[in-house]
C-alpha cells in the first residue's frame, strides 16, 4: 500500500547550522514518514564531525557522507583539508562513512577555480583510495565534471540535483552514474524532463535540506525528509508507473549504489 512506502533521502544536510535545534524533529519526521535511510552530507570539517555525532545516535537511520563542499573552499582554515581527509580515513576504517560528499565544483566561485579544482581532486583521490562513492555538486559545471571523471578510478558517482545539460545526462548514464532529484520534481518542467530521460535504475531521491523551496506544496516550510514522498509521487507520474514500483526501485538503487542492505 502507498501508506507503507519505504523511502530514502540520499542527500540532506542534517549537520548544517540552520538545522541546529531541529534534528530530533527531522528524525521523527523521517521515521514517521517511512524513511528507511538518510544520507547526511557534510560541507567541511565541523559539519563532518557533527554528522558523525548524529549517526552515532541514530545508526539505523542516518548514514554520512563526509567531504568539503566547493562553497566552503574559500573559507577553509589552515590545515582543515588535511584534517578532514584524516577524519574521513579514520572513520571509514571504523565503518562510519558511506560516501565522500558533498564535493564538486561551482561556477559561481570562478575567482577560486584553481583552489576548487585542487580540493575536488584531493576528495576524488580519497574516494579512489577508500573505494567509496562520490556525491558531487556541479552547479554550472556538470559537463566539465562528467568529462573529467573518467580520468579517476571511481566505482560509483552520484550527481546531486542534476538539472542540465541533457548531453551531460546521457554521458553520465553511459558511465553508469546515478543522479538525485528532489522537491523540484513536483513543479519544475526542466527537472521533470531529466526524470523522463533518466532510467529509473539510475535515480535516487533527495531533499537537500535545509535549502528552502519557494513553490507549492513546499513553500514556507522547513525542508523535511517527508518531502521525499511527494518526490516519489512526481517521479511515478512522469514515468507512468505506480508509486509502489518507483519507491521500491529507488530503495534498491540506494542499496546498490551505497553497498548497504536496508530492508
Amino acid at each position: 500500500m502507498v501508506s507503507n512506502l519505504k523511502l530514502v533521502d540520499a542527500h540532506i544536510h542534517l549537520s548544517d547550522p540552520q538545522y541546529t535545534g531541529h534534528t530530533d524533529m527531522l528524525i521523527d519526521d523521517a521515521k514517521n514518514s517511512g524513511l528507511v535511510a538518510l544520507v547526511s552530507n557534510a560541507m567541511d570539517y565541523a559539519t563532518s564531525v557533527e554528522a558523525l555525532k548524529l549517526r552515532e545516535k541514530n545508526p539505523e537511520l542516518i548514514h554520512v557522507a563526509l567531504g568539503i563542499h566547493p562553497w566552503n573552499v574559500n573559507i577553509l582554515k589552515e590545515g582543515e583539508l588535511e584534517e578532514t581527509i584524516s577524519l574521513i580515513t579514520e572513520q571509514h576504517q571504523l565503518g562510519n562513512v558511506l560516501a565522500i560528499g558533498e564535493i564538486g565544483l561551482d561556477c559561481k566561485y570562478e575567482s577560486i577555480w584553481e583552489h576548487q579544482l585542487m580540493v575536488f581532486d584531493r576528495m576524488l583521490r580519497l574516494a579512489e583510495k577508500l573505494g567509496l562513492p562520490a556525491i558531487i555538486h556541479s552547479r554550472g559545471t556538470t559537463e566539465f565534471i562528467v568529462d573529467m571523471l573518467p580520468s579517476y578510478n571511481l566505482k560509483r558517482v552520484l550527481l546531486h540535483w542534476f538539472s542540465h545539460p541533457m548531453t551531460a545526462l546521457y554521458k553520465a548514464m553511459e558511465h553508469g552514474y546515478y543522479i538525485t532529484e528532489g522537491p523540484p520534481t513536483v513543479y519544475s518542467t526542466g527537472i521533470r524532463e531529466v526524470v523522463t530521460n533518466a532510467p529509473l535504475t539510475n535515480l535516487l531521491t533527495e531533499t537537500d535540506g535545509p535549502v528552502l523551496f519557494r513553490k507549492a506544496p513546499f513553500n514556507g516550510q522547513m525542508t523535511r525528509p517527508s518531502f521525499v514522498r511527494e518526490v516519489v509521487h512526481a517521479i511515478a507520474d512522469v514515468k507512468g508507473l505506480s508509486v509502489e514500483t518507483v519507491a521500491d526501485q529507488i530503495v534498491r538503487n540506494f542499496e546498490v549504489f551505497f553497498n548497504v542492505k536496508l530492508i
